[in-house]
């Protein structure tokens, strides 16, 4: 086996998410790759194993527990697999499902991924539980830009999107995390998706992920396709179309994420890695 760290969403070695990818012929059992997990102390590794052609069998796990789907250890996967196998569509299979990840070779040399989620879901929110989850932000409701409604959004973890209506508010990101740690295990949330409209295609966003024992996020690729799914589902922008997510700049590692989204079906998300 090997293990190997990249980092997602950036050309650069200080910018973007860093992810851990384990690569064997077996998977460990669950309490190995939860210790190996926590002793890379990334936000989540990836482990991965041959199944048969360019199908690979991958789990993640954050330091404290296993996450159904993580995208920006899946573009780490896919950008490893690039290196080391050759440019193709690979097949990942997931417990939620397969995932179909596109890599190549860009002309700048670096090596990119393009993750196609899971249908998006969503589901609505009652008002007692945005108070809740804004109580814990240290938020108040009329920070919230309503013209983007909070609501859960899944496309193969479920996150909470909430949208401010200043640049300012998402700056200043000061939270309680054993308050909000509560809430998302209570509501089986991964992230919260919080974001910013800088323009009619450009977003910002935060993700806390204190469920992982992380405190945030710099680049958050499920949370990406999920955001996608719901702006489809809401009829906010005509499709198909294509937003960019900026994340990770407060943190001082920029990212970028690229969201291409559909009439129908899963979400793109698309990114560059470098190895550590």
């Amino acid at each position: 086996m090997t293990i190997d760290r990249f980092s997602a969403f950036t050309t650069i070695s200080t910018g973007g998410n860093p992810a851990g990818v384990w690569v064997g012929d077996h998977l460990p059992d669950p309490e190995t790759m939860q210790q190996i997990a926590a002793d890379i102390g990334f936000s989540e590794t990836a482990f991965v194993v041959p199944k048969s052609g360019l199908i690979r069998t991958i789990r993640y796990y954050s330091p404290e527990g296993e996450v159904s789907f993580c995208g920006h250890a899946t573009i780490a996967t896919g950008v490893y697999l690039g290196q080391t196998q050759g440019a193709g569509t690979y097949q990942l299979s997931t417990t939620i499902g397969i995932i179909p990840v596109v890599v190549n070779q860009l002309k700048n040399g670096h090596w990119e991924a393009a993750l196609t989620s899971v249908e998006p879901q969503q589901r609505s929110i009652e008002n007692g539980m945005i108070l809740e989850a804004l109580d814990a932000l240290n938020w108040q409701l009329d920070d919230l830009d309503l013209a983007l409604p909070p609501s859960f959004a899944y496309a193969g973890s479920w996150h909470l999107v909430l949208a401010v209506k200043d640049y300012n508010r998402l700056e200043r990101l000061d939270y309680d995390f054993d308050r909000l740690k509560t809430f998302m295990i209570v509501h089986q949330l991964t992230t919260l998706q919080l974001i910013w409209q800088e323009g009619p295609t450009l977003f910002h966003a935060r993700n806390p992920f204190p469920v992982g024992g992380v405190i945030e996020d710099p680049a958050t690729g499920s949370a990406a396709a999920a955001l996608g799914g719901y702006l489809r589902a809401i009829e906010y922008l005509p499709v198909p179309t294509k937003i960019i997510i900026r994340q990770g700049e407060t943190l001082g590692r920029p990212s970028q994420l690229t969201v291409e989204i559909p009439h129908t079906g899963g979400i793109v998300v698309r990114g560059t890695a470098v190895r550590l």
